[in-house]
């Protein structure tokens, strides 16, 4: 298995897990159980949850990770976005149309 994305916390890394699930590709965390002793341990990437993939979805997961991680940092920026559905301008911390439900494409 090769490492594809090292998470924030253990709650990012189930959301990125069920990211890549439902793309059809298995993937496993490792190192949730160090987060909790961050402080204890020295503050290293290798004290923070890391999903790892199997190598033949290793090129379609990172694929993925840069997606999310454009669309995190987009949220970031605060730049609204516009519903692909109704043609709404939502703020950057909504991602799903208030209006019509659709959900905010990836960028």
């Amino acid at each position: 298995m090769l490492k594809v994305y090292v998470a924030a916390g253990p709650v990012q890394a189930h959301i990125f897990q069920d990211l890549l699930a439902a793309e059809g590709i298995e993937a496993v965390i490792q190192g949730e159980d160090l987060f909790g002793m961050r402080g204890e341990l020295p503050l290293t990437n290798d004290t923070l949850p890391s999903i790892w993939v199997n190598e033949a979805d290793y090129e379609r997961a990172r694929e993925l990770v840069l997606d999310f991680e454009e669309g995190e940092n987009a949220a970031a920026d605060g730049a609204p976005w516009t519903c692909p559905e109704c043609g709404e301008t939502l703020e950057s911390q909504f991602t799903v149309c208030w209006k019509c439900g659709a959900e905010r494409p990836l960028p």
